[in-house]
């Protein structure tokens, strides 16, 4: 009997957009960072938003707000 395969778990992807990057798992999207003015990234993300001034300090906020939003119980649920 040949070993089973384990089913790996989706990681999800940042991909290029126009002006900005998208955050996606599978094909749901799971957050986005944009150029705004002034060279100022805008990142949403897990019901959060912010502004950074470095495009990878935005990444990672967006990672962690969605990161941090599975595990957060709902309030009012």
């Amino acid at each position: 009997m040949a070993p089973r395969k384990k089913k790996q778990k989706q990681k999800p992807a940042w991909e290029r957009a126009y002006k900005g990057h998208v955050l996606w798992l599978g094909k749901q999207k799971l957050g986005k960072v944009t150029l705004k003015e002034r060279g100022r990234y805008h990142w949403e993300g897990g019901g959060r938003e912010g502004f950074a001034e470095e495009l990878t300090k935005a990444k990672a906020a967006v990672e962690l707000a969605v990161a941090t939003a599975d595990k957060q119980l709902d309030l009012f649920n």
